[in-house]
């Protein structure tokens, strides 16, 4: 069970932060099990609990990071993350396809949210497609969403917008990428015992926009798949 995460777990990720080598978390990994391992993944798997159980029908799954990185992929950085995440996604994708619900920490904030981490551009076109065949349907999404306390649409935006939607839709229709997040500072008070529901509580809120998103890359999936069909056809 998730007991919180105490000031000591943004000390030990400053520290490593400066103290990137295998030498130095070798020495401490005592305190990373005890201090952020053990905890966040108590988090994360009460986190999915609780959302298995109150979407039954769903069939979540959970990916939590690993604190090491790809050592193909360095590009001159330490060996280890110094910030880590869980996500909880449709068990009938890969961790990082279609949209999903996830949780951050770093040494100096935490941030929880719902979106896409690998959206393809079709994916978007589909988003795009389903907002102008009925724009009142996201519209109604979009304002419950916009009365989320601290939350807000991220992504990068297109330099010329696809189209004026008005205020409302314009941050979500006008993105190559899209999500949307909440960030915090790192205060022990705000990641204590508590923590679970309040992330839990937001997701339950964010159901409806997850449904929509999720639909949209079911549509732009069976696109592609019918797309394939037709080009095999053709060199029949």
């Amino acid at each position: 069970m998730f007991e919180g995460f105490t000031r000591e777990t943004s000390e030990f990720l400053w520290d490593l932060t400066f103290h990137n080598e295998r030498p130095w978390f070798q020495e401490h990994r005592e305190q990373y099990m005890r201090v952020l391992h053990e905890p966040f993944h108590a988090l994360a798997e009460d986190t999915l609990a609780e959302m298995q159980r109150a979407f039954p029908k769903e069939n979540f799954s959970l990916h939590v990071s690993r604190i090491y990185r790809d050592a193909r992929r360095l590009f001159g950085r330490g060996p280890y993350k110094d910030h880590l995440w869980f996500t909880i996604f449709n068990g009938d994708n890969r961790h990082t396809e279609g949209p999903m619900f996830w949780f951050e920490i770093s040494a100096s904030t935490f941030s929880y949210g719902l979106g896409f981490f690998d959206v393809t551009p079709a994916e978007m076109d589909a988003f795009r497609d389903s907002i102008d065949a009925n724009p009142a349907r996201f519209e109604r999404l979009a304002e419950d969403a916009s009365r989320m306390r601290g939350f807000r649409v991220t992504g990068p935006e297109y330099k010329r917008p696809k189209k004026d939607l008005g205020p409302l839709i314009n941050p979500w229709y006008n993105r190559k990428r899209i999500g949307l997040e909440r960030e915090r500072d790192f205060d022990p008070g705000h990641l204590g015992p508590d923590l679970t529901a309040v992330i839990t509580r937001a997701f339950k809120r964010l159901m409806p926009m997850y449904d929509y998103l999720y639909a949209c890359y079911r549509s732009a999936q069976e696109q592609n798949h019918d797309e394939l069909r037709r080009m095999d056809d053709e060199r029949e």
